[in-house]
């Protein structure tokens, strides 16, 4: 499914009113009896009192069909309106207007309504008082409407997003409306599936409110749900060396369980041959763990990191292979960090960079611009904030922008990790992963991450499908964990354990 803009969505609406003759009257019409179907989902409506905060823009004029149908559906309905209705325009004050001479019950939102207590007896709120365009801190009889609505303790549907959340980044523009529900109309928005705004939309409906396919399916728009392809099927001859032969350069005396996190959960995700070039002090512990793993024991820096004199050998080993990953566990020490810029531009075959790797080429991305193969980097906003120069916290506030604009700088597919994890390619396409939990959140889950997208590369995809299938099958595993024991309390080794039953369709509870 495609995932809209702010931008975006109101281009779609002016192109069906001037260009299909679909008015912004019926669009508005439509989003109402939209959103009554959903409240009618979530509550009963007739003999109930159901309460609807409205602004003064279109997200209020949806409001007012929604008042409209409830009344006409046998509820008592109450509406605030939050603002001068004589800010109405177009749609929104023809449905004032009805609603007005049906004789609804109309109450301005003022100081005396804040300090009252506005949703005493009614069963349920609609929440219309802002769309998705709000880009200011809410403040004002505003942001005591809101309050006033989570306080309530009733049951609330958002009308196209949560009041408070902004359409493009899912933050928190000050405070904002919790719903149990949230109908969205056309698409949903990017503010829908990130968080924290999609922590607050509680159940997600989409309606197209009679946009034809022809402008939700449009090749223009560039963000999606990540619902990736299906595997192909394995070849009943399949050999180990049919279904993946992939390098990994890991590990370093003090991090022998993110190599072995990695290379086993490429085993885990179906791949066949798993190669793991380590210091040589850690491989016996490695082989207690997983003696499926094909060993190439290296030479150590005096830290018991990975030797510069291994690159020649490291080369033949990646030459090889299908596809290389370098980084998990590697250490940052220095000689190491240079070998890895070294292998990184030398590498003639598909690339996969975690972790410490990352951090090696960070102040170096003059290396990543030059390769010439698929390179993918799975980095944390803190890898991120490396990569790119940029602050954390800007990261956090704009993902998507940032992680287009670094994959078109780089030349990489980018998985940046978080909740939910998001795929960037260099043509500017995004997806947004939404399988995976908090639980999740633990070490050597992302070394896990490198594993399984390797793995679905070995076993036929196209790089940029076998990221997105990895992503989706990672965060797959950990829900099936989290299914099974309860999201506190899981490991990277119960994600990596999962991984056969999500990869052969098993379902979370």
């Amino acid at each position: 499914m495609k995932v809209a803009t702010v931008e975006e969505m109101r281009r779609m609406d002016r192109h069906a009113a001037e260009s299909l003759g679909i008015t912004e009257d019926i669009l508005m019409e439509n989003a109402g009896l939209a959103a009554v179907a959903v409240l009618r989902r979530e509550t009963e409506i007739r003999g109930k009192t159901i309460a609807v905060l409205c602004g003064t823009g279109n997200n209020g004029g949806d409001g007012l069909v929604v008042a409209r149908q409830v009344h006409s559906l046998g509820g008592r309905v109450r509406v605030f309106i939050c603002g001068d209705p004589g800010r109405y325009r177009g749609a929104a004050a023809a449905n004032y207007e009805r609603a007005r001479r049906l004789g609804l019950d109309l109450r301005p939102w003022d100081r005396v309504t804040s300090e009252g207590r506005p949703f005493h007896g009614a069963d349920a709120v609609v929440d219309a008082l802002f769309g998705t365009g709000l880009d200011r801190e809410v403040g004002g009889l505003q942001r005591a409407a809101i309050a006033a609505v989570n306080a309530a303790g009733k049951p609330v549907v958002s009308l196209d997003i949560p009041s408070g959340v902004n359409g493009d980044t899912g933050a928190v523009m000050g405070i904002a409306v919790k719903a149990q529900a949230t109908v969205t109309f056309g698409l949903p928005k990017v503010g829908n599936l990130l968080y924290p705004g999609f922590a607050l939309g509680g159940r997600l409906y989409v309606t197209h409110i009679s946009f034809p396919p022809s402008l939700y399916d449009d090749a223009s728009l560039r963000i999606a749900v990540n619902e990736p392809s299906p595997l192909p099927p394995r070849d009943p001859e399949a050999h180990k060396g049919s279904v993946g032969d992939c390098l990994f350069i890991a590990g370093a005396a003090s991090y022998f369980g993110a190599p072995y996190l990695a290379a086993m959960s490429f085993y885990k995700a179906g791949g066949g041959y798993a190669r793991l070039a380590a210091p040589r002090s850690i491989i016996g512990t490695v082989a207690g763990l997983g003696p499926e793993i094909v060993f190439h024991p290296q030479e150590e820096t005096a830290a018991g990191s990975i030797a510069p004199q291994n690159r020649e050998s490291l080369l033949d080993l990646a030459g090889r292979a299908d596809m290389v990953v370098i980084g998990p566990g590697l250490s940052l020490h220095e000689e190491t960090a240079a070998l890895v810029r070294d292998l990184v531009a030398a590498i003639a075959k598909p690339l996969l960079i975690d972790g410490d790797g990352l951090t090696a080429v960070a102040s170096h991305r003059e290396i990543l611009r030059g390769r010439r193969h698929p390179t993918v980097l799975t980095p944390h906003p803190g890898e991120m904030a490396r990569l790119t120069g940029r602050r954390k916290d800007e990261i956090i506030k704009d993902r998507i922008g940032v992680l287009r604009e670094a994959c078109r700088d780089l030349g990489a597919v980018i998985v940046l990790k978080g909740p939910h994890s998001l795929i960037g390619y260099p043509d500017g396409r995004v997806l947004i992963n939404l399988t995976g939990n908090a639980g999740m959140a633990t070490a050597g889950a992302g070394d896990v991450l490198t594993g399984v997208i390797a793995a679905m590369f070995g076993q036929g995809l196209p790089m940029d499908a076998a990221v997105a299938k990895g992503v989706h099958l990672h965060g797959r595993a950990g829900d099936l964990a989290a299914a099974a024991g309860g999201r506190e309390g899981i490991t990277a080794s119960d994600i990596m354990a999962s991984l056969p039953t999500a990869l052969n369709g098993g379902h979370n509870t």
